[in-house]
């Protein structure tokens, strides 16, 4: 009988300004379930990083391949950036 284990696969999760700030980094790996969604990989965030990110998630967005998203339900990407609103725009 073959064991069937839970799936993993690592996400490169890069910070910009406000984001790079709360995280203490510009970049991080990250191991997280096959389909894990966006809102699964922000609450890890938070729990790692505590108020300060869940302050600049609360108003950033997710930027994967080309497409920026807000909705926490889209499944994580191999490459998430985490953008919070600059000044200006």
């Amino acid at each position: 009988m073959v064991e069937v284990r839970d799936a993993t696969t690592v996400v490169t999760v890069r910070y910009f300004a406000a984001a790079a700030d709360a995280a203490g980094c510009g970049e991080e790996q990250w191991t997280i379930a096959v389909g894990a969604s966006l809102g699964q990989l922000r609450a890890a965030l938070v729990e790692r990083h505590g108020q300060a990110m869940e302050r600049v998630l609360d108003v950033a967005a997710f930027l994967q391949g080309d497409e920026l998203t807000r909705n926490l339900d889209e499944v994580a990407l191999p490459q998430v950036d985490v953008l919070p609103p600059f000044a200006g725009g």
